[in-house]
């Protein structure tokens, strides 16, 4: 029989480095425990740097932040039912909680899964509110417990949530760093190898940022830093602040494309909108080219790669710039004939980027455009519904569109929440980065901007993408437009959120939601453990011993429900919060089966009549809790017994 004791704990980073350490240097180990002088003959001098002057990133409280980092959660998430929408067929999750926490629950299912994680952390404005890790005088437990802000039964505490990080604090750009620390590694853990990670912030922090992600993912796998311009400041100062900015690294940037391209672009959506109109008044092809032409020149600055998209003829909008050049030497040589002249045409200098055939049937769909003589190379008519946009550096978008979003939603012009993130903001950098199936994560949810965006890019382009948002439940205050709409916390906004727009995409796609496979949230809560944890400190007698073993009479926490430990197992199983469930009935007892029946869950009791049929299923494993057996060791032993027979392994919690 095989009893799991890592089951009640998150994944170990420190063990999991050093299993990584471990597989690439074996010759630095002796007896499991890390050589430092054979690691020094394994690298070379010259790979190690020895105490003194380095360039490095440091801060007071570092070493206490990667503390937090490596200590493991006994935590779980309970699902929350009554707060979801489609609970047992949804593929989006929200989570309820104290995001560290949380990730370092999701990181046995989730590890090396995630595509994209988004952020919009505090900007550290010195009236931001948050959690850092500056009180370790305490106990890890009370540390733990004090982050989570859960009483013993789950419920939430209202106290000690969270704390001003205000600039007259010696430690403000410390604190800041600290609560980001641990979060960006465990995010990068969950990342994908062609994962990418953006996170928005102000200048307030950016430099520091930079430097702790350089830590974190490496300088190698920097890509940019966008630019956000999302206001017109007209308050005179040194420099007016037009701007924000949205840090970009990947897990590993040799593992991206060479460009991300979408055909998502809120420019093309303008322009064809503006083109429809102007079609809608039945004027020439040449007074809508006018027309569009004067669109583009008023709004030059939002246009970016579409201001060469000036032309028009029946079909629509057409660029008359598009290339034919080979990008290296090497390209198709052929002759082409000017369509007036007869006479051939200048050639590009590497060839052309496609063969003579290709060059034929696009003149036979009108599609080459010719200079005014044979000294000019040809064109190709690039139209506007086959724009491909690339993400840029500048961002052009106007803040307060997050606002409106939320006005949509909710229908008030009171303001619930403060700077929401603009849904087509988050739209386009899903829509550039995440492939039609790709998992986005988002662990500073606030409003749920990024559960929108990907729920209506899914629409836009009939995709499956999946979210998971995490965000702690901060108090709404009673003086808040969001308390007097009814609203207690940020995550109630952020559930009421989610659950409008779906019922809004629905409509919008004109399905019913039992049909759509995969719709709706699947809601949970960051709560204690389920089932007990040994505690071997403070046993100084039989006494003791015996008190501490009474309790694990039933591994299981009283009034534990069946459905909360089994998605605990899941997690510690490493399975996703959305694996299909099957729940069967199996001699007057329900047992839960996931992955094909590989694996099933006994949880609510067991005969020996139900061993025949359970085995009949042909599972890979199944994982029992102790007290269904009722203390009888010889059914425990007889369905261990018959498992092993049966080449099934069997494991006991």
């Amino acid at each position: 029989m095989n009893q799991n004791t890592e089951l009640g704990q998150s994944l170990n980073v420190r063990a999991e480095k050093r299993r990584q350490l471990a597989a690439v240097v074996p010759e630095a180990f002796t007896e499991g425990r890390l050589d430092i002088a054979a690691l020094k003959r394994a690298l070379g001098e010259d790979g190690l740097i020895e105490a003194g002057e380095r360039y490095a990133l440091t801060w007071a409280g570092k070493a206490d932040a990667y503390r937090v980092l490596q200590a493991p959660t006994m935590a779980t998430l309970r699902p929350q039912r009554d707060l979801s929408v489609n609970f047992d067929e949804a593929q989006h999750v929200f989570i309820e909680g104290e995001n560290l926490e949380a990730l370092k629950v999701l990181q046995r299912s989730y590890f090396g899964k995630v595509k994209l994680i988004y952020i919009d952390p505090p900007y550290n404005t010195g009236s931001d509110s948050f959690i850092y890790p500056d009180r370790f005088q305490e106990s890890k437990e009370d540390y733990l417990r004090r982050i989570n802000d859960l009483n013993d039964d789950g419920s939430l505490m209202r106290e000690g949530f969270f704390r001003k990080n205000a600039k007259e604090n010696g430690h403000y750009h410390s604190n800041w760093l600290s609560m980001m620390l641990p979060r960006l590694y465990i995010g990068r853990n969950l990342l994908r190898d062609d994962g990418v990670i953006f996170v928005s912030c102000d200048d307030n922090e950016v430099h520091n940022l930079r430097a702790v992600m350089n830590e974190v993912f490496g300088e190698e796998n920097f890509v940019a830093i966008v630019c956000w311009k999302n206001v017109t400041d007209n308050n005179p100062t040194l420099i007016n602040k037009d701007n924000e900015f949205i840090v970009c690294f990947g897990k590993s940037k040799a593992a991206l494309p060479q460009a991300w391209k979408s055909h998502f672009s809120e420019a093309k959506d303008l322009l064809q909108k503006r083109y429809d109109e102007l079609k809608g008044q039945g004027i020439p092809a040449p007074a809508i080219e006018t027309g569009i032409r004067d669109f583009i020149s008023d709004n030059f600055e939002t246009m970016g790669n579409l201001t060469r998209y000036k032309h028009v003829d029946e079909h629509g909008v057409y660029t008359g710039s598009e290339s034919v050049h080979n990008p290296r030497p090497g390209g198709y040589d052929f002759e082409v004939l000017h369509r007036d002249t007869q006479k051939p045409m200048r050639k590009p200098a590497n060839g052309y980027r496609f063969p003579p055939e290709t060059f034929r049937q696009m003149q036979e769909q009108d599609l080459i455009l010719y200079g005014e003589d044979e000294n000019r190379i040809v064109k190709i008519k690039k139209y506007l519904d086959e724009f491909e946009d690339t993400l840029r550096s500048v961002i052009v978008m106007d803040g307060r569109l997050g606002s409106y979003d939320l006005k949509r939603v909710f229908g008030s012009d009171e303001k619930l929440f403060d700077n929401p993130k603009p849904v087509d903001l988050i739209l386009q950098l899903v829509s550039y980065v995440t492939d039609a199936d790709s998992l986005v994560l988002d662990m500073f949810a606030g409003s749920c901007t990024t559960g929108e965006a990907v729920v209506r890019l899914n629409l836009l382009d009939n995709g499956q993408r999946r979210f998971v948002c995490c965000q702690i439940p901060e108090i709404c205050p009673d003086d808040t437009a969001a308390f007097r709409a009814g609203f207690t916390t940020i995550a109630d906004i952020g559930r009421t959120r989610l659950r409008r727009v779906m019922e809004a995409v629905r409509q919008e796609a004109g399905l019913m939601s039992d049909t759509l496979i995969g719709f709706g949230f699947k809601s949970f809560l960051l709560a204690p453990s389920n089932f007990k944890q040994w505690r071997g400190d403070g046993i100084e007698d039989p006494d003791a011993l015996a008190e501490q073993l009474q309790m694990f009479v039933r591994g299981e926490k009283p009034g534990a429900a069946p459905e909360d430990m089994l998605f605990e197992l899941l997690l510690k199983f490493g399975q996703p919060l959305t694996v299909p469930i099957e729940k069967l009935a199996i001699g007057g007892a329900t047992v839960y089966a996931i992955n094909n029946r590989a694996m099933v869950f006994i949880l609510e009791g067991f005969t020996l009549d139900m061993i025949e049929p359970l085995l009949a299923l042909k599972p890979g494993e199944v994982v029992a809790i102790d007290s269904v057996f009722h203390d009888s060791d010889e059914l425990k032993t007889n369905l261990d017994l018959q498992c092993r027979d049966a080449e099934v392994r069997f494991t006991c919690i």
